[in-house]
């Protein structure tokens, strides 16, 4: 894994999506970014995502808007699965009137408190290859803070974004969850850094609609994501503001914009009739790649555990699961992230030379590095394996029971062996059905 990737391996997940929003920046766009950040490109957000070993992209995201969602923008750096040499063209409908930058800032205006100011502003609106955001700096007298907001359609099937994500993955302070008029709403309130090297808060709300579309609001404390002096005790918009805001009518116009009618066919796509859909055809695992069983990932890996392990605390989300466990040695954390159809990002994650290839197939990469979230003397144990189809599983422990926290014995539970044995159990083809 590259040295820049590794103090924020696990809190950049959900950036994902709304970073897709902020791919297009340049170095020439730094002095309109709040806090200058930088947005990455399309490489860095393929590329985090598949190094990012964890569950949804909520219980990831760190917003970041000037940049994207599920990997915001404000200077985060976000990575998914294959280089892209250029971001897809983002769905819009042909039938709605696009929403340009200024009234996307009018309309950012409109839903914000009376009587703050919203300066250094940097938006795109719907009518953008890379999709509509909005970043600046508010200030309501209390301190400068940081916000932005991000619009995007959320990936088929992915329920990151409705529900909070676990503590262990992402440390915060609460979280709430609720369905709303048309949709679903999580509020969260945490920390920029889920070591708190910094008292940099980020707190957001991310409304997921019916139809998937999402609107995702992020403050922080400080006028900046990351790298500028905390500025105030909490960013301005508590629960109820950030409610308030993220739900308001004023944005119907951006999301009709985005809301694609049925039936019309996705950027890029032929013109020509639809054929008809042909038979999910198995892979070489002997799985339909259409079928996954993300919810199993848990129980799986519980079932893997040795038995003489006691297990204090467990957890996990669609496609991802931890447990801590203790041989009588100390506490150690194992995780476990099963992703199916990575065929794309293979070649960038097990290049030549680096992995053992299996009887079956499969390719094995071993990491020991040392921890991600800045416990004291934690190590990092990893084993990634790909099967022939894309079918990804990655295993990994620590020589301790809170990534934050210092190291409670010398090394983790599990050796690399059991590691091995874990990641390329059968078990987990019985998730692809």
């Amino acid at each position: 894994m590259p040295a820049e990737d590794n103090d924020e391996h696990f809190e950049d997940g959900l950036t994902v999506a709304l970073r897709r929003a902020g791919d297009g920046f340049e170095a020439d766009d730094r002095d309109g970014l709040v806090a200058g950040g930088l947005v990455r490109g399309r490489r860095r957000v393929v590329r985090r995502r598949a190094w990012t070993v964890t569950g949804s992209v909520l219980a990831l995201a760190v917003v970041g808007v000037g940049g994207a969602y599920a990997t915001g923008t404000l200077g985060g750096a976000v990575e998914q699965a294959s280089v892209a040499a250029a971001p897809p063209a983002v769905a819009r409908n042909p039938l709605a009137p696009p929403v340009d930058q200024d009234a996307l800032v009018a309309t950012f205006r409109q839903t914000l408190p009376p009587g703050g100011r919203l300066t250094d502003v940097v938006a795109r609106g719907t009518g953008d290859p890379l999709g509509p955001m909005l970043s600046g700096v508010y200030d309501d007298g209390q301190g400068k803070a940081a916000v932005g907001v991000g619009f995007f359609q959320a990936p088929p099937g992915d329920k990151g974004f409705s529900t909070c994500p676990d503590k262990e993955s992402v440390p915060y302070d609460a979280c709430t969850a609720e369905d709303v008029s048309g949709g679903r709403l999580v509020i969260l309130q945490g920390y920029e850094y889920p070591d708190r090297r910094e008292e940099t808060k980020n707190w957001r709300a991310t409304l997921l609609a019916e139809d998937g579309l999402v609107v995702d609001l992020s403050t922080w404390n400080a006028p900046a994501q990351k790298g500028a002096a905390v500025s105030r005790t909490d960013p301005p918009f508590g629960p109820a503001e950030l409610k308030r805001i993220v739900t308001h009518t004023a944005w119907a116009p951006v999301l009709e914009a985005l809301r694609v009618p049925a039936g019309t066919p996705s950027p890029g796509a032929s013109a020509s009739p639809a054929k008809p859909a042909k038979p999910v055809k198995p892979d070489a695992d002997g799985a339909a790649r259409a079928a996954f069983n993300g919810a199993a990932v848990r129980p799986t890996l519980l079932s893997l555990l040795p038995k003489e392990l006691t297990v204090s605390d467990k957890g996990g989300q669609d496609g991802y699961a931890f447990a801590v466990v203790d041989d009588g040695k100390g506490k150690s954390l194992m995780q476990v992230n099963a992703q199916p159809d990575m065929t794309g990002a293979e070649g960038e994650l097990f290049p030549d030379g680096t992995y053992e290839l299996l009887p079956d197939g499969t390719k094995v990469v071993v990491r020991q590095q040392p921890g991600e979230k800045g416990g004291e003397g934690v190590v990092m144990w990893t084993v990634d394996t790909i099967r022939p189809g894309g079918y990804r599983v990655v295993v990994s422990a620590f020589n301790t029971g809170d990534q934050a926290a210092p190291a409670t014995r010398a090394e983790p539970a599990f050796s690399i062996d059991e590691l091995k044995a874990i990641a390329t159990s059968e078990k987990w083809l019985k998730l692809r059905k």
